[in-house]
């Protein structure tokens, strides 16, 4: 049976990861979490106090930078390792949600991600979700998903996400947070978040969560079928 790329691009909130997730398991694909991997880069700069204004300073950090993804043999779910120590929990905290978009737009860190992105998936049978998988990481992906939704509904979604691991942060915080985000990550001249022309968009506002997965996996064995 063929294997195909599917590639999901959007805005933070929308529920891109944990969809993704979902649409792999289901298909038995691999699933790259691009997300993780920008995240895991700010954790890493913040930890040594990188100046992202300096291209030297990020450059040396980034050769120390080791990102990998291992499943949970208790939990079943996979997560995000930095130079070989777990920080999944770590990364998703405002603290890091605050400075990814800027370390985002770094050229440097894009490119090295980039590669690693494309490696991961060059055999096929994947799905990777972020902001530009579509138009840079994957411009020939079989499938190209843009998915949207209400700022204050994805404000409240990443609210309960927090709140499940432990933390609670003001609704108006996370508003302003994902405002800002979505601007930055709009704007950028690295790659910036826009819709491939191609792309099938899903609009999430008042969709459940098994809507929205089987939406995806329909159009994929769609394309698998052709």
């Amino acid at each position: 049976m063929q294997r195909i790329v599917i590639a999901i691009d959007g805005y933070s909130g929308c529920g891109k990861s944990s969809t993704a997730k979902a649409v792999a398991k289901i298909l038995n694909y691999t699933y790259i979490d691009s997300g993780a991997m920008y995240r895991a880069a700010t954790l890493h700069f913040l930890n040594n106090h990188v100046t992202l204004t300096n291209p030297k300073d990020v450059e040396r950090n980034l050769e120390n930078l080791q990102i990998s993804f291992h499943v949970n043999p208790e939990s079943g779910q996979q997560e995000t390792f930095l130079n070989g120590i777990n920080v999944e929990d770590e990364i998703r905290s405002m603290k890091v949600s605050e400075y990814v978009s800027e370390v985002s737009k770094i050229k440097e860190v894009r490119t090295a991600l980039v590669a690693q992105q494309q490696h991961l998936g060059r055999k096929k049978g994947v799905v990777m979700d972020g902001r530009d998988i579509s138009t840079v990481v994957f411009p020939q992906a079989e499938l190209k998903i843009f998915m949207n939704a209400d700022l204050k509904i994805r404000a409240e979604r990443r609210q309960k996400e927090l709140l499940e691991k432990g933390t609670l942060i003001e609704l108006d915080k996370i508003i302003q947070n994902l405002s800002e985000r979505d601007k930055m990550d709009s704007s950028r001249e690295e790659s910036p978040l826009i819709k491939a022309e191609d792309a099938k968009e899903i609009d999430t506002s008042r969709m459940d969560f098994n809507e929205q997965v089987n939406q995806i996996v329909k159009l994929a064995k769609e394309k698998i079928g052709n």
